[in-house]
C-alpha cells in the first residue's frame, strides 16, 4: 500500500479544523483497524469527514482503479461527499454519479476511472448492469444513510451493488436513526457499533411559537421578523404547501429560496448554492432537506408544518447547532393544535415586532467553466479581483463544479461583472457568466 500525499494533519489543516471530534476520532480509528463498522450519529456532527479521513489515508495511490464506493440515498448527499472529499486536497480522482445526470458524462468521468466512487443506488447499480464500472478492485464500501435508502425504495438496487462487490473486504454502514434495520444483503457478521445518538446536542436550544390562527401564514411572518437576519429553514411537510408558503413571504417581503422534491435538479442544485453563499438566507424546504445539505451556519429551523414521525422531527433539528454551534428549533403550533406525543416543549418564545429582515446584498453569477476546463477558484478569484475591480471582501463564496462555477458577488455589481467579463477567459475557455 503506497503513502497518501497527504498525512491526517495536512488534511485537517486543509478543512481549517483543529482536531476531530470525539465520534470523528473513534470512527476513523476504528475504521482504519475493524472491517464491518455501523456508525450511528446525529446528522451535523461530521459523519462524511469521520468516514473519508480513514478511507483517503488507506488507499494505493499507485492503483489507477476505483478501490472505494460510497453510496448515498440521494444526489444532495452524494455531492455534498464529493465535496468535501475534494476540499481534502488528497490529489485523489473523486467521481460523483446519480439519477437525472446524463449517462454520458460519466462515461467520459470513467476513461479514467476513480479512486473513489459516490453514488446514489440507482446510477450506481446501472453502472454495474451496464459494465461500465468495475467492482473488482473495490476494497471498500460505504451505505451512508443506509436507512433513508431502503425508505425511499431503493433496497433492490443496493442489494445488486453488493452482489457485485466480490472483493470488498470493508464494510461501513451510518444512519442519524437509532431504529433501523440492517439488510441481510450486507452480510454483516459481526460488525463493531459506534453510537453517538444518545449524545446530547447541547447547543441546540427548544422553543414554541404559537399561532392564534388556525392559518399559520401571518405567524410564519411575525417569527421571522422576529428572527431577523440569521439563516435558516422553514420546514412543511408537503411540496404542495411550499408554494402558498412561498407566495405570502414574497408578498410580505421576505426574500427565500426553495427547495423540494418536484423541482428541477438544476433549480435544487442552485437554490442550496444560493443558500451557503448568503444570497438568501432563508430556505423553505420539505424534508428533503432534513438530511444531506452541506450548510454550516443555519441559526434556526421551523416546524411551519408539525413531522408526523418522531425521526422526521429529530433530522430536522440536526440542520441547525451543527458541529458544536448555537442554534434553535421552533415548532410552530395553532393555539388549539395537539404536539405529537414526542414534542415536549414548555418554553413559549414571546416574539417582538420587528422590521421586516433586509436583503443580503449578494448575487450569484454562474460561469460556464469548471474543473474539467482546468479552472481553479484561484482563476476565478484572479478574474474578478483584476478584470472585475473588486475591492477585497466584495466577492464572495466561490463554488467549482466539474463543468461550472458559481460565485457570490455584491448585488450593485452584479450586472456591471456579467457586461464586462462575459466572454472573457478564463485558462484557455471563454466563459459566459449570467445572473442565477
Amino acid at each position: 500500500m503506497a503513502d497518501i500525499n497527504k498525512t491526517q494533519a495536512e488534511i485537517l489543516n486543509k478543512l481549517g479544523i483543529e482536531s476531530l471530534n470525539p465520534m470523528q476520532h473513534e470512527a476513523a480509528s476504528t475504521i482504519r483497524k475493524e472491517k464491518e463498522i455501523v456508525l450511528l450519529s446525529p446528522t451535523g456532527t461530521g459523519k462524511t469527514l469521520a468516514f473519508l479521513l480513514p478511507i483517503v489515508l488507506g488507499l494505493d495511490v499507485s492503483l489507477k482503479e476505483t478501490q472505494a464506493l460510497i453510496v448515498a440515498p440521494s444526489r444532495e448527499l452524494a455531492l455534498q461527499i464529493e465535496q468535501v472529499a475534494r476540499d481534502m486536497g488528497s490529489g485523489l480522482k473523486i467521481n460523483v454519479f446519480y439519477g437525472g445526470r446524463n449517462f454520458s458524462k460519466d462515461r467520459a468521468e470513467l476513461t479514467e476511472p476513480p479512486a473513489i466512487l459516490v453514488g446514489t443506488p440507482g446510477r450506481i447499480a446501472d453502472h454495474f448492469r451496464r459494465g461500465t464500472v468495475s467492482a473488482d478492485h473495490i476494497k471498500t464500501v460505504v451505505l451512508d444513510e443506509f436507512d433513508k435508502s431502503l425508505e425511499i425504495g431503493f433496497e433492490n438496487d443496493m442489494l445488486e451493488i453488493m452482489d457485485e462487490l466480490v472483493n470488498v473486504e470493508k464494510k461501513i454502514l451510518t444512519s442519524a436513526t437509532s431504529d433501523i434495520r440492517i439488510p441481510l444483503f450486507v452480510e454483516l457478521k459481526n460488525p463493531t457499533h459506534i453510537n453517538y445518538l444518545d449524545e446530547a446536542i447541547e447547543s441546540l436550544s427548544y422553543r414554541r411559537i404559537v399561532s392564534p390562527k388556525k392559518d399559520k401564514l401571518e405567524a410564519l411572518v411575525a417569527a421571522l421578523r422576529h428572527l431577523g437576519e440569521q439563516p435558516g429553514i422553514v420546514f412543511c411537510n408537503f411540496k404542495s404547501s411550499i408554494q402558498r408558503v412561498s407566495d405570502f413571504l414574497t408578498e410580505n417581503g421576505i426574500e427565500h429560496g426553495c427547495f423540494f422534491g418536484g423541482m428541477e435538479q438544476k433549480d435544487r442544485e442552485r437554490a442550496l448554492i444560493k443558500f451557503r453563499n448568503g444570497t438568501h438566507r432563508l430556505l423553505l424546504a420539505t424534508d428533503l432537506a432534513a438530511r444531506g445539505i452541506d450548510v454550516s451556519e443555519i441559526k434556526f429551523i421551523i416546524h411551519y408544518h408539525l413531522p408526523v414521525k418522531e425521526q422526521e422531527f429529530v433530522h430536522r433539528n440536526g440542520r441547525t447547532a451543527r458541529m458544536h454551534q448555537e442554534g434553535t428549533a421552533y415548532v410552530l403550533h395553532w393555539e388549539k393544535e395537539e404536539l405529537p406525543e414526542f414534542i415536549h416543549i414548555p418554553k413559549e418564545e414571546i416574539l417582538l415586532d420587528a422590521p421586516i429582515p433586509g436583503k443580503t446584498g449578494w448575487t450569484t453569477l454562474f460561469i460556464s467553466g469548471g474543473r474539467k476546463d482546468k479552472v481553479s477558484k484561484g482563476d476565478i478569484a484572479g478574474l474578478f479581483f483584476k478584470q472585475g475591480e473588486l475591492e477585497k471582501g466584495e466577492l464572495g463564496v466561490i463554488e467549482l463544479k466539474t463543468d461550472c462555477a458559481f460565485v457570490s458577488v455584491p448585488s450593485g455589481k452584479a450586472k456591471m461583472l456579467v457586461k464586462k467579463l462575459t466572454n472573457t477567459r478564463l485558462k484557455k475557455k471563454k466563459v459566459r457568466i449570467v445572473e442565477v
